[in-house]
Parts: C-alpha cells; structure tokens; sequence
C-alpha cells in the first residue's frame, strides 16, 4: 500500500489512527498492539500476500533465537551465528540468488537456470533492523521483550517498506510506553504537516523530476549533452525528493500515533565533502554500517591502511544493499574511494575555497548517480558519452516529459498552445531553479518547527488537496526496490 493512495490516505490511515486510540482509551492496551501488527500486516500484505510470509518467519526466527540466547547463555555465540546465517541467508536468496547464478555462469560458462525470484518489499529494511536486534541482544543490550512488542516494532507500517531503519531502543520502549497511548492532538497536527510536507515532495517535486529521468534513461542515445546533463540533475533531484518524501511520511505519520521516528536526511546536497554527505544522507543505513560493520572491523584504530579497508568494506557493503547489480557495486566502490580519497587529503582538502568544495562534491554526487540509475555498466559508458559528446543542443521532447499538469492546465487556459514547446521549456527551466534554490537554502522539514498556526495550516491543507488531486500519476517510491 502507498503512502500516497486513495485507500490509504482516506480508509487506511484514520482506521488504523482511530482503531489504535480507542482500544487503548477503552483500557485494552495488548489489543490496541494487536490491532496496529494486523494492520501493519494488511499494510505490507496489500502489495502481494505472499510476501507475508516471509517477513512472519523472520520475526519468528528471530526473536526465537534471541529467547534462546537469554535462556542459555552458554550458546550465545551459537546463537548469533544461527541469527546472522539466517538473515543474511534470507537476503542472498531473495535479493542476490539470481545475481550470483547470473556471473557464476558468465565465469565458469555454465548454464544454470534463474529462479526468477520476487523481491519481498522492504526486505533489506527489516533484515538489517533484525540483525541489529540480534547482534545487541548478544551483547547484552536489549531488553526481554514480549513476542508482541518485538512483532509491532518490526512491523510498524510508516517504516517498514522503506525505513528509516529503527533500532529497538528507539521504538520499543515508546511502544511500551503508556503515556503514549492516548491521542495527543499537538503531535496528530504536527504529524500531518511533516506528512503533508513529504507527500508534497514526492507527488509534486519527485515524480515531476521523474518524467525527465524516465524519458531520457529509454534512449539514452539520443540524448545531446545538455539534454544529458538535465537527465542527470533531474535524477540528482528525484532520488532525493523521493527518498526523503518516504522517510518525512514515514515520521509524521509515527508521530499522529505519538511515535518519534530518527531523521533518515539532512539537506544533504549542502555538503561541503563526500565524508559530510555521508552524515547527511541515509543516516540511519550509515549509522547501521558504522555500528556493525565499520567498528567490528576495527573502524580507524588499526592504521591508515586497515581504515581505508574497513572503509571500501562498509561502501561495498553499501552499495550491494542498494541492489544486485554491478552498477550498485561500482556506485559503492567510487564512493567507499572518495571517502579514503577525502579521508587522505582533508588537510589540504578544507584549505580550499567552500565554494570550490561544494561544487566538486555535488558533481562528484551527480555523477555517481548516474551509475546508481542506470541498468548496466554499458548505460553508464553510453551516458557519460553522450553527456561529454552529445552537442549543445536540446530535445523539444525533453519538455513534453516535464509533467507538472498545473502548468499544462495553465497553458490550456491562456489559450497559448502554439508556444507550448517553449513555454515548457521555460517553465521546466523555472522548477529547476526553484528547486535547486530550496535545496540549497531552505531548511529541511526536520529543521521546521510546525508549530500549529493558521498560517501552517493553509499551507498543510494546500499541500495535501493539490496532492490528493494529483494521484492519478503518481509513481512508487524508489526506494521500494531496495
């Protein structure tokens, strides 16, 4: 189920809302948790049923193996070695199977047959929550939660398609919480305008930068250099927009049911150094790598060259999260370079004009985001070509992809089609600027203090009806293939 659909926006989300609350003022706190696993349930299941399945087992397993190892201590390390071989083993099969048995086949010349696998949604989101559980209760960190508990915090709708990834730390104990049962109408309001707000960037700014991505990504060798460049500030734009819209939905949407839910971005396209992007960018996925991956490895304390290892290491890692391609590798890889690049340097890097830094990280991020799109190594070749080689000139089509239909409507009302092309392109031009200006200078909706105000109000109503009214074309979230 989307955030951004008819049937959640208007049967969904107040079902769930009022069916929570009320048990809980009623007195029947364990069915009011009931209530919101089924849903959360329904939630993921809406998408294909049988995906229900596999995310059941995992919390099974799971948690099975956590009330193991608090009741025998003496098989902890067994313990986590069976929770860690499962998880991983669930995402390889999943996620990576096909992948595996594709370049088997390429090296060794062998002809085995894909399995053609279907993806669980949001299965890289809930495994790496789930092993952070598991590693934290081996080394003592967690609490003996109750089956019901560890089910919702796994489960919990706003987060578990896309993240951002939750720690148990952060949500069970506002599940436990009993002060937090009731409705509050501050964080209901509050909720509604960072949701208001992350619906707006998907539905308006994202899948109107997507059309322009999805257009030149078809054919691509028909792109001219400018054309190219667009594509590919474009697609610098949606992947953020999107990504963010999901996570800003994700914590509004735990806050109406009085759950805080960590910031996953801040402003990242301000940063000065891929090390600081990093910081601003997926924090809770860089967070998890940091945690367990980087610091197991050693982190920094074992010399400039382990460090740069345990780096490449954790972006490898990064980028195989990302997707069971090539692409994903090299995107981690240039990443995982720049980091031991800018790690290496930093003296003689911060000696730089701000401005200089600024304008080589985001072409460094731009770049990079080309592989991340792109559907193999030979796009990428094809891409950079034609944005190198490609000509000045510019596509009319590449207008006919901005499809903001506000603008359209617009054009049609002034009677002005017969300048379409260049109205279209001037307007195109236009939501570039102004997006890129808010990217760069507003503060982000985790800065904002959405204060309840009439003002914040008509701009909360605005956003969710101009929305609402623009469903019909509304793309999935990105990040539902990872």
């Amino acid at each position: 189920m989307l955030f951004n659909s008819y049937i959640f926006i208007f049967l969904f989300l107040p079902l769930a809302l009022i069916g929570y609350f009320v048990l809980n003022r009623l007195g029947r706190n364990m069915y009011a948790k009931v209530f919101l696993l089924v849903m959360s349930l329904w939630f993921y299941g809406y998408f294909n049923y049988t995906y229900l399945a596999v995310i059941i087992s995992s919390i099974a397993v799971n948690y099975a193996v956590v009330y193991i190892m608090r009741r025998y201590p003496g098989r902890k390390k067994f313990c986590l070695a069976a929770g860690l071989v499962f998880d991983i083993g669930m995402l390889f099969y999943f996620k990576y199977f096909d992948f595996f048995l594709t370049n088997v086949n390429a090296v060794f010349n062998l002809s085995f047959t894909m399995r053609n696998i279907v993806l669980p949604l949001g299965i890289s989101f809930f495994t790496f929550q789930q092993i952070s559980y598991v590693v934290d209760a081996y080394h003592g960190e967690t609490d003996d939660e109750s089956f019901l508990d560890y089910a919702v915090f796994v489960t919990f709708f706003p987060q578990l398609i896309a993240g951002p990834i939750v720690t148990h730390d952060e949500l069970i104990p506002q599940i436990k919480d009993e002060s937090r049962q009731r409705p509050d109408y501050g964080n209901l309001s509050k909720g509604l305008m960072i949701f208001a707000a992350g619906m707006f960037k998907k539905v308006i700014i994202a899948d109107t930068f997507g059309g322009i991505v999805d257009w030149g990504f078809e054919d691509i060798a028909a792109m001219s250099s400018i054309d190219a460049f667009l594509v590919m500030f474009s697609y610098t734009m949606q992947i953020y927009f999107d990504f963010s819209a999901y996570s800003d939905m994700a914590i509004g949407i735990g806050r109406m049911f009085n759950f805080e839910l960590p910031a996953n971005f801040n402003s990242p396209y301000k940063s000065y150094s891929i090390i600081e992007f990093w910081r601003r960018w997926h924090m809770t996925l860089t967070r998890f790598l940091t945690k367990y991956i980087y610091f197991p490895l050693g982190g920094s304390r074992k010399g400039n060259i382990r460090t740069y290892v345990n780096i490449m290491i954790v972006f490898l890692v990064s980028g195989l999260w990302h997707g069971a391609a090539w692409t994903f590798v090299i995107w981690g890889a240039l990443h995982g370079a720049a980091q031991c690049v800018n790690r290496a340097f930093k003296t003689q890097y911060e000696r730089l004009h701000k401005a200089f830094q600024w304008v080589l990280t985001f072409g460094f991020i731009n770049v990079t985001w080309i592989i991340f799109r792109a559907s193999s190594i030979s796009d990428v070749k094809l891409f950079i070509n034609r944005l190198l080689r490609g000509g000045m000139s510019i596509s009319l089509e590449i207008g006919g992809a901005f499809g903001l239909k506000e603008l359209n409507l617009f054009e049609d009302m002034l009677h002005i089609s017969q300048y379409t092309d260049k109205i279209k392109g001037f307007n195109m031009l236009l939501f570039f600027a102004v997006t890129f200006f808010a990217v760069l200078n507003c503060r982000n909706v985790q800065e904002q203090e959405h204060k309840l105000s009439i003002f914040n109000a008509v701009i909360t109503v605005v956003a969710l009806v101009w929305c609402i009214c623009s469903l019909s074309g509304v793309a999935t979230f990105l990040y539902f293939n990872f």
